[in-house]
């Protein structure tokens, strides 16, 4: 099979296309056909060392596709049902050997495009909105990259929910996106100060929640900018890491919260996987969320990939198919 294995940290370039053997499944996984893999950050991080792999190891931890083989001792899915899954690697490949218990049943409703799209993405934004910070009706959040992926759809979540969402964006083409995705104020960040911005549209009050996934060059400000007692989601660092800080600076501004939330401890039972991904799956179907493929790049065009969504050049969903 081909696959794009990384045998050394580093830049795009890392990323090669190589033949392999198709996986066998060990008695608890399932290997899975691959139709489309999804493209995230974290797969940056983990080609870039930032999160430790042992190399050569088949990057990508995202995809969705049609069992062809089950291990001995496999219960939950059978050969030839659609599933899903995510925080795996080996998804940038044409097959993907996949714990039975990673993988959720995509329903009829769902294309294998739209479950590959969704699973990272879509959970993210749902344990963002429902969990962390579970927003409620009338309460304010502040959104930043709100045209990125997990952006449209938490903006679409948070719009659900009847909360009022302040998005933050490069240009005027991703303030229309996000616009059309429930986002009720835009601040373009690169014409006007986000934090004097929010300040001026909240009267002074400062807003709920601040999700953010841009990290270093907007946290401190984003801190500025919560009422008292208010929570900043820092869920990425697509700017670069965070700096140390004295936990004292959040007393010093009301007594404010900060999580550094990740995907996986939202989905670490078989229940809440299941629980978390149906319900992304069932805001797909009844068309409440609607989800931006914007690109689609055969295995060979991965590093190109990587380029595009690291250069802040994409909107919603970058997805592979092998």
């Amino acid at each position: 099979m081909k696959a794009i294995q990384v045998k050394q940290p580093g830049g795009p370039e890392a990323m090669e296309l190589a033949e392999l053997p198709v996986p066998q499944p060990k008695p608890n996984e399932a290997v899975v056909k691959l139709s489309a893999s999804g493209v995230n950050f974290i797969d940056v991080y983990v080609r870039e060392g930032r999160y430790q792999a042992i190399p050569p190891f088949v990057l990508g931890q995202e995809g969705a596709g049609v069992v062809n083989a089950v291990g001995t001792d496999v219960t939950s899915v059978k050969k030839g049902e659609r599933v899903a899954w995510t925080s795996v690697l080996g998804s940038y490949a044409e097959y993907a050997a996949v714990p039975a218990d990673r993988l959720v049943p995509v329903p009829d409703a769902v294309t294998d495009q739209q479950a590959a799209a969704a699973m990272l993405q879509g959970m993210t934004a749902h344990y963002l909105s429902h969990d962390t910070y579970p927003l409620k009706g009338g309460e304010t959040a502040l959104v930043h990259a709100a045209a990125g992926g997990v952006g449209l759809l938490l903006v679409q979540m948070a719009h659900h929910i009847g909360a009022r969402v302040i998005a933050t964006v490069s240009t005027e083409e991703k303030a229309k996106l996000a616009r059309e995705a429930g986002a009720d104020e835009i601040i373009l960040y690169t014409k006007s100060d986000f934090e004097a911005e929010t300040k001026r549209l909240t009267g002074g009050k400062g807003v709920d929640v601040v999700y953010d996934s841009v990290g270093k060059t907007t946290f401190e400000k984003g801190l500025d900018i919560l009422r008292p007692r208010g929570m900043m989601a820092l869920f990425g660092g697509s700017s670069g890491a965070v700096p140390p800080f004295d936990p004292m600076v959040l007393a010093q501004k009301g007594s404010l919260y900060v999580t550094r939330p990740t995907l996986v401890a939202y989905i670490a039972t078989r229940e809440e996987l299941v629980a978390r991904s149906g319900a992304v799956f069932a805001m797909i179907a009844a068309g409440k969320l609607k989800l931006r493929i914007e690109h689609i790049y055969p295995l060979a065009g991965v590093q190109q990939a990587h380029r595009d969504l690291e250069g802040r050049k994409t909107t919603g969903k970058l997805l592979v198919i092998p």
